[in-house]
């Protein structure tokens, strides 16, 4: 890998440890930082797209309002850097003490990031959030781990 191949794949590791201290600190104007303006989402929650970062931050408001506390953790992140564009994929569990005081470990879903390299700035163009499923019953797999 070249050197500036390790420096932009570097500094995309940093953005993605950035977004789990901005959801772990429910910090929606950190987390605006780090999107696209024009982000496409196809997350867990409806609907089937979340388009542009007003949709994206509207969307992690409503999963903050859930929780008092809110954990996040990211397994096993693989990243693809080119010159412009960059892909990667991990696991995701969001977890922590819902605003009833109840404690949730949450459940791991499959995470993809699509980053965008503009004016020299690494962002998540695109993410995608998937959660496993049996097909015979088309209930969810939410009982896997990486």
């Amino acid at each position: 890998m070249s050197a500036h191949r390790e420096v932009d794949e570097a500094e995309i590791k940093r953005l993605v440890e950035t977004i789990v201290e901005g959801i772990r600190a429910k910090d929606l104007e950190t987390l605006r930082r780090l999107y696209a303006t024009d982000v496409v989402s196809f997350d867990v929650e409806p609907p089937l797209q979340h388009v542009g970062i007003e949709a994206k931050m509207a969307n992690w408001t409503k999963a903050f309002t859930f929780f008092r506390d809110v954990d996040y953790e990211l397994r096993d992140l693989t990243l693809t850097v080119g010159d412009d564009v960059a892909f990667g994929h991990a696991f995701g569990r969001l977890s922590g003490t819902l605003e009833n005081g109840t404690a949730t470990k949450g459940m791991w879903v499959r995470a993809t990031f699509c980053f965008r390299k503009t004016d020299d700035h690494w962002v998540v163009a695109h993410d995608q959030v998937s959660v496993p499923f049996d097909v015979a019953s088309g209930e969810a797999a939410a009982d896997l781990e990486p």
